[in-house]
């Protein structure tokens, strides 16, 4: 088969196309012919060499596919030949195949494309677990993601108010802001213009030191952890997915101690198999319902072949997109 190979650390030009030996799957697995594999901001990072694959799963990048299903484990009962289906992976998607642990898989959405259902399960695993699982967004709170436009913004902006959330987002250009305000957010703020925390505040009840908002999904890290933490209001929760803003940075503790904050960090790619079966089983509960009735939609800004996963990288990191790149074997 034919899969992208990073073929030393470094820019997209690393990128390339060879051919490499089918994947061989376990008795739980499940093996994908892939339909349409998406971008994330972690496969950059990989080329890069700053995240390297878990131990044992696939080299090659891709950390979601959809696809049709085409031999199944001796263990695996749900799933059969020929099933359309999307899955969340270690790795391997940017491949024409690719083994998976059977529990990661999901059927595609009634109404969505097999070519589009790639756009949905990394970002819904990682907005359901954090937002969701850990951090308990509930109805009649406020939501706050930075990077609204991207992928995960634009599905946290969806599902956020699908699930009653007052939804806010902070993006860098008119274009994206009225974007993430046609998918639902609330209160869209500049970040390049406007100060966050004061329109967080101004928005939240004023300039009271509780004002603020219940929960955030931050990818930058350290540059906003302190404006965080002060977007933050009573029994605040902020969730971490990120470091594009750098990992070290000093705290005032004593913020986290007047609001009764919580701070977490998680990623999906090194959780074990069990542990993203738990996620996927909860995202096929509660955000396929959502996406079957129409009210979150898949937002994909442009696919490629797979071929040109050197131009998909470089748009990807010239953060012109909105929403999901896809590649296409």
């Amino acid at each position: 088969m034919k899969a992208i190979v990073i073929t030393t650390p470094g820019g997209p030009e690393v990128l390339q196309l060879q051919e490499v030996d089918d994947p061989q799957i376990k008795d739980d697995d499940v093996l994908i012919r892939t339909a349409a594999t998406a971008l994330n901001r972690a496969d950059t990072v990989q080329r890069k060499g700053s995240y390297p694959p878990p131990k044992g799963a696939s080299p090659y990048p891709g950390l979601e596919c959809s696809g049709i299903v085409e031999a199944v484990g001796k263990n695996v009962s749900r799933w059969k030949i020929g099933d359309q289906v999307c899955a969340i992976l270690s790795g391997g998607g940017y491949a024409e195949k690719v083994a998976v642990p059977a529990g990661q898989v999901l059927p595609v959405p009634p109404g969505i494309s097999l070519k589009d259902a790639a756009s949905f399960p990394e970002v819904a695993s990682t907005v359901w677990s954090t937002v969701f699982m850990m951090s308990r967004l509930s109805k009649g709170e406020t939501f706050l993601v930075h990077g609204g436009s991207s992928g995960i913004g634009t599905l946290a902006i969806q599902i956020a108010k699908y699930n009653g959330a007052r939804v806010f987002i902070t993006a860098g250009s008119e274009e994206k802001l009225a974007f993430c305000k046609n998918v639902g957010a609330d209160v869209c703020i500049n970040y390049k213009t406007e100060d966050f925390v004061a329109r967080v505040k101004e928005e939240t009840g004023g300039q009271g030191s509780m004002a603020g908002v219940d929960v955030i999904l931050d990818c930058m890290g350290a540059s906003y952890y302190k404006k965080n933490l002060e977007s933050l209001g009573l029994d605040g929760r902020l969730f971490i997915i990120g470091f594009q803003g750098g990992t070290s940075t000093e705290a005032d503790l004593r913020t986290l101690f007047a609001k009764r904050l919580t701070v977490q960090a998680a990623g999906l790619r090194s959780r074990s198999p069990e542990n993203k079966a738990v996620i996927v089983s909860e995202v096929e509960k509660n955000v396929w319902p959502a996406i079957t009735a129409g009210k979150v939609k898949p937002v994909v800004y442009k696919s490629f072949p797979l071929s040109e996963a050197v131009e998909a990288h470089r748009l990807m990191e010239s953060s012109k997109h909105i929403g999901k790149i896809l590649l296409i074997p």
